[in-house]
C-alpha cells in the first residue's frame, strides 16, 4: 500500500528504531558511505533519516535532500541537481573546471560556477561529464550528507547519477537513500543493478519493518499526552494497523478527533472508527492505478474480509449473477469486450502493487485491517450487495460450513432471514465449542435487528443474559438487555429471567453494585411462577460482597433459597446455591464450613454442575483469602480455574486469577507481580470486579516501595473512588493502605479519617473478618491522633467479633493491635510480646510482609528498652522487607538502626560489586525511572539527599547513560 504524506517528520516522539538509528548513525559518521534504508509506505523510513540528521545537527557537516516525485513524465536528474539550488552564496572558490557542466543545469548559481565546457555532441559524453561535475562538486563542499528520498520514483538518469555517485563517493560524503522495495523497477534493485560496495566505503542497508506492540503502545502514548495505554488498546491498535506507523498515526489521530480530546476512547469507538481521510485517499490512489481486473480481485477480497484462497477470490469476482446467467460485470463499469485476466493474474498484479498480501496457507488478504475497509467503505451499495451474494453462494459449497461467515455475508447482502438462520447455527455452534465470547457477540447482533418479533426478541435475550453472565464482555449486552425489558408486553417470567441475569451481569461483570442489586431483587419478585429461577437471585442477593446490607440480610436471603430448591430436582441449581451458602458463611469465620465445602467439591456430573462447582471454588478461595487459609485457598483456586476452562467460563476463570494476585501479594511472591496485576487489569477491560483485585496489589506494592503517588492512584482503582460499587473485602483492604499512605505523607488527620470510614462500614456489614489489614492501621491511626480511648475500644470490639472465628489472620491482627496499644502506653514489655505472637502468626500464614513489620515493631520496644537484641532483630527485619522489595520499609528500618548507634553486619556479608548495580543503587535506580527528584527519593529511602546524589551519580556511570530520563528504558523498560 503506497501513502503518500506530506507532513513533518517532528509530528511524534520517535520510537521503536533504536538499533536501526544506531546504524544509520555510524554511517553516516564513517564516511565516504553509502546508506539504503527500505521499507514500505508509511513505515517511517523519512523520519528515520529525520532523526539521523538530528543526531549530527551540532556538527559543521552539510546536508542536502531532495525527493524523486512519482511523475508521467521523467525528469532527467531532477531530483539530484536539485540538492544544489539552494546553495547560492556557499558556493566554495577554486571549483573544478569540469563543475561548469552545471550551468545549464543550475543557473541559479551560474554566479558562482566555472565557464561552461564546449559542448559534445556524444549523448554519453555529455552524461559522463555532468556525473563527474556533480561529484567534484561534492567534493568541493567537503563534509557533506546527501539524503535523496524515494529511488522507486527515481528515472533511468537520475538512478545512473546516484549509482555513479554510489561506486566512486567522495571521500567527506554519506549518501542516503530511501526506497520501497515493492515499487522498484529492474527486479527490486535500487540502482537498477546489484551494487558492490567499493574498497574504503562503508556501506549499510536498512530494512524497516512494522512497530511491535510495544512500540504501538509508546507511539500511541506520545499523541495523547503520555497518557498509559492499555495492553488491550495497544494489541487491537496493531492488529488493526499491522504497526505501521502512518497508519497508526492517522488512527490516533481519527480517535482524538472524535472525542476532541486528548485521550483515548474505549475498544467501542475503534471498531466503529471511520477510515482516516489520508489513508482513504491513498487507496484510492492506488486502486486506480491498477488495471479493471485487479481492483476486482482487491474489491472482492475487500469484502470477504478475511483471507481467503484464489478460487473464492474468483468466484466472488466472477460468480454467477443473481439469475445463475453467465457472469456479471465487476463493479465499475469497463468496456464489454476488455479482455479479462485469469483471477491469478489480477492477484499477482495486486500482489505486485502492494494492495494485497500473501497469507500461511496459500490466502490473500490485506496488510491490515484499515486498508481492506478503505477498499471496501468506495463500493457502492449495490456493488456491495452483489458481492456478499456471491460470497454467500460460493462459501455455501463448502463442507462443513463456515457458519460465522455465512451470517456475515447474508447480512450485509440483505437477506435477513438467512442471516438469523445463519446465525442461530453459529450460536450454537459456538456454544457447543464452549467458545462463550462468540456466542455472546453473535446474539448481540440478532437482538440489534430492530425488526425482531417480541416473542423472538425474548427469547434471544433470555439467551443472550444467561451466556454473557459467564463471559467478561458486558458493555453492549448490558445496554441491549436494558432496552428489551422496556417492553412491557413480555410475559412476567421471561422478564424475570432476563432482569436476573442482567443484576447479575452488572454486579459481577461491570461492577456496578447498587444497579445490579436493584434489578436482582426486582427479578426475584418477577420470577414468583419460576422457583428454581427465584433462588437463583435469593442467593446472588446473599453474597456479603455486594452492596453494604449487613450481614443479617444476606443470611435471610439465603435461607430462603436454600428452602426453595430443597424439592428442585436440578443439580447445578442445589450446587449454585449451596456454593453461594458456604462462601457466606467462610466469609464470616464459622469453623464448620470446611468439611462441607469438601463434600461439595466433589459433586459435579453435567457440564452445569461442573460450572457451578467452579463457581463455588472462586468464591470460596476469594473467602479463604481473607481469613488467611491461603493454603486452602489456593487448592480452591487451582480447582476452580481447572473446572472453569474444562465449561468455557472465562469470566470465572479471570475472578480466579484475581484471587491468586491477592493471594501472591500476602504470601510474599512478590517477583513480577507488578507486571502481572498491571496486565491482569488490561486483560479484563472494564470487568471492574475482577480489575479491583490488580488495582488493589498493585497499590500495595507501590505503598511498600514509598511511591505514594502511584499508590493513591490504584487505590481508587481498587473502588475507593466508588465505594458504593467496591467489592466488599477489596474496599476495606484498600481504605486500610490508603490510611497508611495519607500518614506517611504527613496528613495524619486524613488517614485517620479514612480508616475509620472503613471500620464503620465494617460495623454495618457485620463481618469483621475483613477488617484484618483496616483493624491494626485505624488503631495506629487513632494513636497518632491521640484519640487512645477510641484505640482501646475499637481492639476490645474487634476482639470480641472474631470470638469463635475460624479466621487466622485477623487473629494474628488482633495481636499487632494489642501490641500498638501496648507501645502507646509505653509498656514495652508487653508490646515486645504481643508483637512477638503476632510474627508468630503472620509466618504460619505464611504473610511474610507483615511478620517482617511485627519484627520491627517488637524490634523498636526492644531497643526503647535499651535491650541489646534490639538492634539484631531490627536488622533482621530489614533484611525480610528488602528481600519483598519493600524497600521503604528496609530503608525505614536501617535509619533507626544508624540512629540507635548500632552496626550490625548484613548475613550475606560485604561484597563489592564493579561495575553492577548494589542493591541500594538499585533502589535509587528504580525511583529514578519513576521519575523522583532527589530529596524525593531522599524522603523514601530516609537518606540525605547528598548521598542520594552521589548514589545518582554511580547508578548512571554503570548503567553508560548521560541522564536520569534514560534510566528507565536501559534499567526498567515496563515502569
Amino acid at each position: 500500500m503506497s501513502y503518500a504524506v506530506l507532513r513533518s517528520p517532528q509530528a511524534l516522539r520517535f520510537v521503536g528504531r533504536k538499533d536501526e538509528l544506531g546504524a544509520l548513525c555510524q554511517a553516516l559518521a564513517a564516511t565516504p558511505s553509502v546508506a539504503f534504508v527500505a521499507g514500505e509506505a508509511g513505515i517511517g523510513k523519512t523520519r528515520l533519516i529525520h532523526e539521523a540528521l538530528q543526531q549530527i545537527s551540532g556538527t559543521k557537516r552539510r546536508v542536502l535532500a531532495g525527493s524523486c516525485l512519482p511523475l508521467r513524465e521523467p525528469f532527467p536528474y531532477g531530483p539530484v541537481v536539485d540538492l544544489f539550488r539552494d546553495l547560492r552564496e556557499e558556493l566554495p572558490p577554486g571549483l573544478n573546471p569540469i563543475c561548469g557542466a552545471l550551468r545549464v543545469h543550475l543557473p541559479e548559481l551560474a554566479a558562482g560556477l566555472p565557464p561552461a565546457p564546449e559542448p559534445v555532441v556524444d549523448q554519453r559524453a555529455a552524461q559522463h561529464r555532468l556525473f563527474r561535475a556533480v561529484r567534484a562538486l561534492l567534493e568541493a563542499l567537503g563534509d557533506t550528507v546527501v539524503v535523496v528520498e524515494d529511488v522507486h520514483w527515481a528515472d533511468d538518469g537520475t538512478r545512473d547519477l546516484l549509482r555513479f555517485l554510489a561506486d566512486a563517493p567522495p571521500p567527506r560524503l554519506s549518501v542516503v537513500l530511501s526506497h520501497r522495495s515493492e515499487d522498484l523497477p529492474d527486479g527490486g534493485l535500487p540502482l537498477g543493478r546489484a551494487y558492490r560496495c567499493p574498497q574504503g566505503t562503508t556501506e549499510i542497508r536498512i530494512p524497516l519493518r512494522p512497530l511491535d506492540q510495544a512500540a504501538v503502545s509508546d507511539m500511541t502514548a506520545a499523541m495523547t499526552g503520555g497518557a498509559p495505554v492499555s495492553a488491550e488498546l495497544a494489541a487491537e491498535l496493531h492488529r488493526r494497523t499491522a504497526g505501521i506507523p502512518f497508519v497508526l498515526e492517522e488512527t490516533v489521530r481519527t480517535l482524538l478527533a472524535g472525542t476532541g480530546k486528548r485521550q483515548l476512547p474505549d475498544l467501542d469507538a475503534l471498531a466503529t472508527m471511520r477510515v482516516p481521510a489520508l489513508l482513504l485517499e491513498a487507496t484510492a490512489d492506488r486502486m486506480a492505478q491498477l488495471s479493471p481486473t485487479a481492483a476486482d480481485a482487491v474489491r472482492a477480497a475487500a469484502t470477504l474480509r478475511v483471507p481467503a484462497e484464489e478460487e473464492l477470490i474468483a468466484q466472488v469476482m466472477d460468480g454467477p449473477g443473481e439469475s445463475g446467467g453467465p457472469p456479471s460485470a465487476a463493479p465499475g463499469s469497463r468496456p464489454a469486450d476488455h479482455h479479462r485476466r485469469t483471477a491469478a493474474g489480477a492477484l499477482r498484479e495486486a500482489l505486485s502493487a502492494g494492495l494485497l498480501c500473501e497469507e500461511p496457507g496459500g490466502r490473500y488478504g490485506f496488510r491490515h485491517t484499515l486498508a481492506q475497509q478503505a477498499v471496501y467503505s468506495m463500493l457502492p451499495g449495490p456493488d456491495r450487495h452483489r458481492l456478499h451474494r456471491r460470497a454467500l453462494t460460493a462459501l455455501a459449497r463448502t463442507d462443513p460450513p463456515p457458519l460465522v461467515r455465512l451470517a456475515y455475508h447474508a447480512r450485509l447482502s440483505g437477506d435477513w432471514t438467512a442471516w438469523h438462520r445463519h446465525c442461530e447455527q453459529a450460536v450454537d455452534a459456538a456454544h457447543a465449542m464452549g467458545d462463550t465470547a462468540l456466542v455472546v457477540e453473535l446474539l448481540e447482533e440478532l437482538l440489534s435487528d430492530d425488526r425482531l418479533p417480541t416473542r423472538e426478541r425474548g427469547r434471544l435475550a433470555a439467551r443472550l443474559s444467561r451466556e454473557a453472565a459467564v463471559g467478561l464482555a458486558h458493555r453492549r449486552a448490558t445496554g441491549l438487555l436494558r432496552r428489551v425489558l422496556r417492553d412491557t408486553s413480555l410475559p412476567e417470567g421471561l422478564r424475570g429471567e432476563i432482569r436476573l441475569n442482567l443484576g447479575l451481569l452488572l454486579n459481577n461483570q461491570a461492577g456496578r453494585y447498587q444497579e445490579g442489586r436493584a434489578d436482582t431483587a426486582t427479578a426475584v419478585a418477577e420470577l414468583r411462577e419460576r422457583p428454581a429461577l427465584a433462588a437463583r437471585g435469593m442467593a446472588a442477593l446473599a453474597m456479603p460482597g455486594w452492596g453494604d446490607q449487613p450481614l443479617h440480610v444476606h443470611q435471610k436471603w439465603i435461607e430462603r433459597a436454600e428452602e426453595l430448591v430443597a424439592t428442585q430436582p436440578d443439580g447445578a441449581l442445589r450446587i449454585a446455591v449451596r456454593g453461594n451458602h458456604l462462601a457466606l458463611l467462610m466469609s464470616t469465620g464459622a469453623p464448620s464450613v470446611w468439611a462441607q465445602a469438601e463434600e461439595l467439591l466433589g459433586q459435579g456430573r453435567s457440564v452445569a454442575e461442573r460450572r457451578e462447582v467452579a463457581r463455588a471454588c472462586g468464591n470460596l478461595a476469594d473467602a479463604a483469602t481473607c481469613l488467611g487459609h491461603y493454603e486452602e485457598a489456593r487448592r480452591y483456586r487451582l480447582e476452580g480455574r481447572r473446572l472453569a476452562a474444562e465449561c468455557g467460563a472465562p469470566y470465572l476463570e479471570s475472578i480466579l486469577e484475581g484471587t491468586a494476585l491477592r493471594l501472591a501479594w500476602y504470601t510474599g511472591r512478590w517477583d513480577g507481580l507488578a507486571e502481572r496485576a498491571r496486565c491482569a487489569s488490561e486483560l479484563v477491560g472494564g470487568v471492574s470486579g475482577i480489575a479491583a483485585d490488580a488495582h488493589l496489589v498493585r497499590g500495595l506494592l507501590a505503598s511498600a516501595r514509598g511511591e505514594w503517588e502511584e499508590a493513591q492512584d490504584r487505590l481508587r482503582d481498587a473502588g475507593l473512588a466508588d465505594p458504593a460499587n467496591a467489592p466488599a473485602n477489596i474496599r476495606a483492604a484498600a481504605s486500610a493502605a490508603m490510611a497508611r499512605v495519607r500518614m506517611a505523607c504527613g496528613e495524619v488527620d486524613t488517614g485517620c479519617a479514612e480508616a475509620l470510614r472503613a471500620v464503620e462500614w465494617i460495623r454495618k456489614k457485620e463481618i469483621w473478618t475483613w477488617a484484618a489489614d483496616l483493624a491494626p492501621m485505624a488503631v495506629v491511626a487513632l494513636v497518632r491522633c491521640g484519640r487512645y480511648g477510641e484505640a482501646a475500644e475499637l481492639t476490645a470490639e474487634f476482639h470480641a467479633r472474631l470470638a469463635g472465628r475460624d479466621a487466622p489472620l485477623a487473629a494474628a491482627a488482633q495481636q499487632a493491635c494489642e501490641g500498638i496499644l501496648a507501645t502507646a502506653a509505653t509498656r514495652h514489655r508487653e508490646a515486645v510480646t504481643a508483637f512477638g505472637a503476632a510474627r508468630a502468626a503472620y509466618a504460619v500464614l505464611p504473610q511474610p510482609y507483615s511478620a517482617a513489620r511485627a519484627q520491627e515493631a517488637a524490634a523498636r520496644n526492644l531497643l526503647a528498652l535499651r535491650d541489646t537484641s534490639g538492634a539484631a532483630r531490627l536488622a533482621e527485619a530489614a533484611e525480610e522487607f528488602a528481600a519483598l522489595g519493600a524497600i521503604r520499609d528496609a530503608s525505614r528500618c536501617r535509619r533507626e538502626l544508624r540512629r540507635s548507634g548500632t552496626t550490625v553486619s548484613s548475613r550475606r556479608g560485604r561484597r563489592g560489586y564493579g561495575s553492577r548495580l548494589s542493591p541500594r543503587e538499585t533502589e535509587v535506580a528504580r525511583l529514578v525511572a519513576l521519575g523522583r527528584t532527589n530529596r524525593e527519593i531522599a524522603q523514601v529511602l530516609f537518606l540525605s539527599p547528598r548521598t542520594v546524589e552521589q548514589h545518582v551519580a554511580r547508578v548512571l556511570r554503570k548503567l553508560n547513560v548521560a541522564s536520569r530520563s534514560e534510566v528507565a528504558s536501559n534499567t526498567y523498560p515496563y515502569l
